[in-house]
């Protein structure tokens, strides 16, 4: 058997020693164990009675003080956290496009085109194959049209992975980049919650909406999404700001469509027209007309989807 070293034995009785120190700490006043460190590590406190048992202790923090984010922010030594929405997940060089040195001062003509020219071969030597130029531009597409979207940007990164997982199942090949990157895009914004109708995202994208619809279905069957069907309550608060109607309007709207779908009216309908519809029933309901023309504009519907789906609300509701 082998003999332990000095060193190693000098281990094990310091490892021993804070133990018991830890099991048997408690506060010389109340008795109590309830002892916890200060915010700043400085002092070893008794929550009972408020004894400061140890003061300056070592902060192993930073040496700076912050008081607000801003200034965490900048005195901070790390850089930007990885994202998914950068092909290279954020972690190579960038060279900013403002011709300004470290001071804010123009610089001269001659740095400038160097700058340029560094900017262009920087961008050249970040993509090194035909599959990360792939990714580059799908994600570019997707952050393009979650800006014109407005959605936040958990949905960016959910989508960009989402992207990743079909593009590393070969699910791209005989398709469109812009097609699946904005189904892609559509998904997330349906796993998130966020409510946006595929007519909404085709109105941003550069693809057709029937492409964009196939292949939804085919990602999301590829790569086991399970998608839940979106709840019409979701777009209602969208619409009723629009529109500009009050809380008791939205709270009947939404009255509405829980009535109607525990009688099994929402099966097959379009979640956007079922609102619209709905929303258009309260606004009479609670005297604050709003046209059809009006709802269907808002909720990019015809108004031959809303009389049918308002008429069958109505009918549910009980009213003739």
């Amino acid at each position: 058997m082998a003999r332990r070293s000095r060193q190693q034995e000098r281990d094990v009785e310091a490892e021993t020693t804070d133990g018991e120190q830890e099991e048997t700490r408690t506060c010389p006043e109340c008795e109590s164990t309830n002892l916890s460190v200060s915010a700043d590590q400085g002092e070893l406190i008794c929550e009972d009675c408020g004894l400061v048992l140890e003061e300056d202790n070592v902060d192993r923090g930073p040496e700076w003080r912050a008081f607000n984010h801003s200034e965490r922010q900048q005195k901070s030594r790390v850089g930007a956290p990885t994202t998914q929405t950068m092909h290279d997940k954020g972690l190579t060089t960038q060279i900013d496009w403002k011709d300004k040195d470290a001071y804010g001062r123009s610089i001269s003509s001659k740095k400038r085109s160097q700058m340029h020219r560094l900017r262009k071969w920087q961008e050249r030597i970040r993509t090194k194959d035909a599959g990360e130029r792939n990714l580059q531009f799908a994600l570019s597409e997707i952050d393009r049209m979650a800006s014109a979207l407005g959605v936040p940007r958990s949905v960016r990164e959910v989508a960009s992975v989402i992207y990743r997982r079909a593009l590393k199942e070969d699910l791209i090949r005989g398709r469109s980049i812009e097609g699946v990157a904005t189904s892609c895009l559509y998904a997330a914004c349906r796993k998130e919650g966020i409510p946006r109708s595929l007519e909404e995202v085709a109105e941003v994208s550069r693809v057709d909406q029937k492409e964009i619809g196939r292949t939804y279905r085919y990602v999301a069957q590829e790569l086991s999404l399970e998608m839940e069907p979106v709840d019409p309550k979701q777009f209602v608060p969208r619409f009723a700001s629009e529109l500009e109607l009050n809380e008791e309007t939205i709270a009947k709207a939404n009255e509405i469509i829980d009535i109607s779908a525990e009688q099994g009216l929402l099966s097959g309908k379009s979640p956007t027209g079922f609102a619209a519809a709905a929303i258009y029933a309260a606004s009479l309901l609670c005297n604050e007309k709003k046209t059809q023309r009006e709802v269907a504009d808002v909720a990019q519907v015809t108004e031959v989807t809303i009389r049918n789906r308002y008429q069958e609300q109505i009918e549910a509701m009980g009213f003739e």
